[in-house]
């Protein structure tokens, strides 16, 4: 794993045939914009035109990050679909408010709010079912 990996992760929460849930967390600066960006294209290019980004455990981001987001705002837009920001930080809100830049975004204060304003044929199910645990004796190579 990668330096820039290890301070920051995206991770796919649930995901349906438009729409997916990424968990974001660490710093999104300059060090990881790339990587960010690299995930982020591959989930949009999977075919889901709307993300809901869950910024709960996202520590830092800088105006290399904001960039991130605009450029990743302009991408589901132009597939006729919206990025969500749910669950923001302190830190992320004064940035947005610090840049005029919290009109550009749709935020929320939770992810179960930002998947309310997804269209409903393009939402997944939330929360998300757990997963089952496996039965002593089960053979997963079978």
């Amino acid at each position: 794993m990668s330096a820039e990996m290890r301070s920051l992760a995206v991770t796919t929460v649930v995901e349906a045939d438009e729409c997916a849930v990424l968990r974001v967390s660490g710093e999104l600066d300059l060090r990881t914009e790339q990587a960010f960006l690299s995930e982020a294209r591959s989930v949009v290019s999977a075919g889901h035109r709307f993300l809901v980004l869950d910024l709960t455990a996202l520590r830092f981001c800088d105006s290399r990050g904001l960039s991130c987001l605009l450029a990743l705002e302009w991408l589901c837009r132009r597939l006729e679909g919206r990025l969500f920001l749910a669950s923001l930080g302190v830190r992320m809100l004064r940035l947005l408010i610090g840049t005029q830049s919290l009109s550009v975004f749709s935020c929320f204060p939770t992810v179960g709010h930002a998947l309310a304003a997804v269209p409903e044929g393009a939402r997944p199910a939330w929360p998300p079912a757990p997963e089952e645990p496996a039965l002593p004796g089960d053979d997963p190579f079978v």
